[in-house]
């Protein structure tokens, strides 16, 4: 299958964005608080045609620190090496290394692609209004 992708895709819809995400993680999610948020990060996509099958975020401060938020594959799309290519472009564009926390059972993927387990990752939820 021949997909394109876009590093640093600074035309990415909050709209294609949250078709994505609720795919992948259904969930209550604003629009405007959406679009500020990726503003604020490095956007590497993944299309089918004109259908976003796949997004890896970074966000940095381009010196010192550098995360990826999330990188979400449609589940249509998911077994078909997107992802790895998705993070291997995160790699190429991030201007510093890459720290990132992982679901439980995902931890092979990432380690296949030579990322090492690091820090124990912590987390305290704020309420979503």
């Amino acid at each position: 299958m021949d997909f394109k992708y876009i590093t640093n895709d600074q035309s990415l819809s909050p709209d294609d964005f949250l078709d994505l995400a609720q795919d992948v993680w259904p969930g209550n999610y604003n629009l405007s608080l959406t679009n500020e948020a990726l503003q604020k990060t490095i956007n590497v996509t993944a299309w089918d045609d004109k259908t976003l099958i796949g997004c890896v975020r970074i966000l940095s401060d381009g010196y010192f620190f550098g995360t990826i938020p999330e990188i979400l594959v449609r589940r249509a799309y998911q077994g078909k090496g997107i992802g790895k290519i998705l993070m291997e472009l995160a790699w190429d564009v991030s201007p510093t290394s890459l720290f990132f926390g992982a679901q439980p059972g995902n931890e092979p993927f990432f380690e296949k692609l030579g990322y090492e387990r690091s820090f124990q990752s912590f987390v305290k939820r704020k309420t979503r209004t």
